[in-house]
């Protein structure tokens, strides 16, 4: 987790963009991924949308931690160690999620579609195991609310919220963690379009496409946690990057939407004919 600006405009606006970088996390997007393939195996009318559900329930967990930190007002206050030990394991997950999923990449026969990678696979299996043979709507937002369970997504609402209500009380704690649901819900729901319509696609070009979105996931969640620790090891880099964030977060989100873009155009262009056949 990196360090969070004092103005509150750029407090909005970099909280709004941590939401949409999380939103981009492996292992949402393969939990996104088994919702829509499972909703669109049975023609329900919410698999474009089994994303933004998922991130809803994830962002609803955010919001109520939120509630109870604004509720409890100026008294409450994160200890000394609480930042430093969420950006150390925020950090260790995307490295660890990056290298597994290069991994997947490399791994991975070029003929075949590469599988994204997470840290909660088992956790995954388990849940849409348990889901019924045609899931509801309320299936996704539930499995988006177990997977905020987790001590790396709870740091980050309270640390939101800690500073919200140093910004006012509960209406600001609130609001930025309102604007953090909304960050994921926008790349999470966008997510599930996007594989709702590689469904659609012929298999060729669903595995262009997620060798493309493989890497780019990977690379993002391995540049932020290099740059986090390069903050946490140099006072030099942290003063360098101190009223920065909105920029740098802004150029990584640019990155990858370019990088997406890319991924959709290799997957509605024309495969190369073999040359016995051109």
């Amino acid at each position: 987790m990196q360090s969070l600006p004092t103005d509150w405009n750029a407090l909005c606006g970099l909280v709004f963009l941590l939401g949409l970088r999380h939103g981009l996390d492996p292992d949402h997007l393969a939990a996104i991924d088994g919702l829509t393939r499972i909703a669109s195996r049975q023609a329900r009318a919410h698999a474009r949308y089994a994303g933004a559900l998922f991130s809803l329930g994830h962002g609803l967990v955010v919001v109520a931690i939120a509630a109870l930190a604004g509720l409890a007002g100026r008294q409450w206050a994160p200890p000394a160690w609480f930042e430093p030990l969420g950006s150390a394991i925020s950090i260790g997950l995307l490295a660890l999620l990056g290298l597994v999923n290069l991994r997947a990449l490399l791994r991975t026969p070029r003929a075949d579609a590469v599988a994204l990678a997470g840290v909660r696979a088992p956790l995954l299996a388990q849940l849409l195991r348990r889901l019924p043979q045609s899931p509801s709507p309320q299936a996704a937002l539930a499995v988006g609310a177990v997977f905020a369970l987790s001590f790396d997504t709870l740091t980050q609402a309270a640390l939101f919220a800690a500073i919200g209500v140093q910004h006012g009380g509960l209406a600001q704690a609130l609001t930025l963690g309102g604007l953090f649901m909304l960050g994921m819900m926008l790349s999470d729901g966008l997510d599930g379009w996007w594989i709702s319509w590689l469904i659609t696609r012929a298999d060729r070009h669903a595995v262009r496409a997620s060798r493309w979105m493989t890497a780019t996931v990977a690379c993002a969640s391995l540049a932020v946690a290099a740059l986090g620790a390069a903050r946490l090891a140099s006072t030099q880099v942290a003063s360098l990057l101190d009223g920065r964030e909105l920029a740098v977060g802004v150029a990584l989100l640019a990155a990858i939407a370019l990088c997406y873009a890319i991924a959709m155009r290799k997957a509605a262009a024309p495969a190369a004919l073999p040359r016995a056949e051109r």
